[in-house]
């Protein structure tokens, strides 16, 4: 007789030589699950983390973290933002799990928490702020809910800084990448530089989403809707590859089939490494898509409704990594002084 085990989350990964791997797991953001199910380590190995989290005393941080999970905040996430989670709250429950909650009042507990986040920073600041991020947000679900009796992680500060002025893709980035980019990569290029989206969101556009003239989508982050008029050069290329479409979605593989994030990660990496580009990523197009339409003249708002950020947020990656680092910026104000001057002085 089979077996149903309940929870059980599956994980499938494109390997970077090609080859599928699945991976098996006792709850989404639980341990992972050695061999595959109906072997008896398997069950066994789900049988004890079940176990486990069941008998977790009621005063330990583990039983907060388990709550969190089975909470709708947690549930509701986009699922690369849960997935992100689940791999922060493995670092967590591996080293907090049995963390009194009691303790979380007494003052010399936020020492300990930045102590571990200054630990992980030695390998990657990053995600040792990411990982402690994700902590101080579960802290504060749980003392707004009466769970906890104080957030020791609130507003920590961080240890990592963006250097993200320096990336941006140059026109001659651009020009090297799409010299050497196969084909299945230049479409995806176009989409994000005249659109200004996401990696996850563009794998997911769907042929169903344009319509000759436009491109709608709601964003997995924030669920914002944003209608996107289109570009001739994308328009074109957009047109072409409907001629020969073999899926639902724009964006795919050779084989005419979805790419999955890991496997578009792959091949992007190639292509970039091929062209001598390093320090630039798919993500980095986001922002040099809202450089681009900056350098043409467009406003904040304008700029806010094609990429769908707020406003605040456009103010930001403006003001503080883009700007700085557009030579067309400096050269369109002049352009517009000149023209100014030209036109309101008087001649002697």
């Amino acid at each position: 007789m089979r077996v149903r085990l309940k929870g059980i989350n599956r994980v499938s990964k494109k390997l970077a030589d090609g080859t599928r791997v699945t991976y098996f797991y006792a709850w989404k953001g639980g341990p992972r699950l050695p061999g595959k199910p109906g072997d008896p380590e398997f069950i066994a190995a789900y049988n004890e983390a079940v176990a486990q989290k069941t008998a977790t005393p009621s005063g330990l941080l583990q039983s907060v973290l388990n709550a969190y999970q089975a909470s709708p905040n947690f549930n509701d996430l986009a699922p690369r933002t849960k997935k992100d989670y689940g791999q922060r709250l493995r670092v967590i429950e591996a080293e907090f799990g049995d963390f009194p909650i009691a303790a979380l009042s007494d003052r010399r507990t936020r020492a300990e928490f930045l102590a571990w986040r200054d630990k992980l920073a030695v390998k990657s600041r990053r995600q040792a702020d990411y990982a402690l991020a994700v902590l101080a947000l579960i802290l504060a679900w749980a003392f707004d809910r009466g769970l906890v009796p104080a957030n020791p992680c609130e507003r920590p500060g961080k240890v990592y800084r963006s250097q993200r002025a320096e990336s941006i893709w140059t026109e001659a980035d651009e020009s090297a990448f799409l010299k050497v980019a196969p084909a299945r990569l230049r479409l995806p290029f176009l989409l994000a530089i005249w659109t200004g989206q996401r990696q996850g969101d563009l794998l997911r556009l769907t042929w169903n989403a344009y319509d000759g003239s436009h491109i709608r989508l709601k964003q997995s982050k924030g669920g914002r809707r944003v209608v996107i008029p289109v570009a001739s050069p994308l328009k074109a290329a957009l047109d072409a590859a409907a001629k020969a479409k073999k899926a639902v979605t724009i964006l795919t593989t050779t084989k005419g089939t979805p790419w999955t994030s890991d496997g578009f990660r792959t091949e992007w990496h190639k292509a970039a490494t091929k062209a001598k580009i390093s320090g630039l990523t798919f993500h980095d197009l986001r922002g040099t898509a809202v450089t681009r339409l900056a350098v043409a003249g467009c406003s904040e708002a304008e700029i806010a409704t094609i990429t769908g950020h707020s406003l605040r947020d456009v103010g930001a990656i403006l003001d503080t990594h883009y700007l700085s680092r557009s030579a067309g910026l400096a050269e369109s104000a002049i352009r517009k002084l000149e023209a100014h001057e030209k036109g309101t002085k008087i001649p002697n």
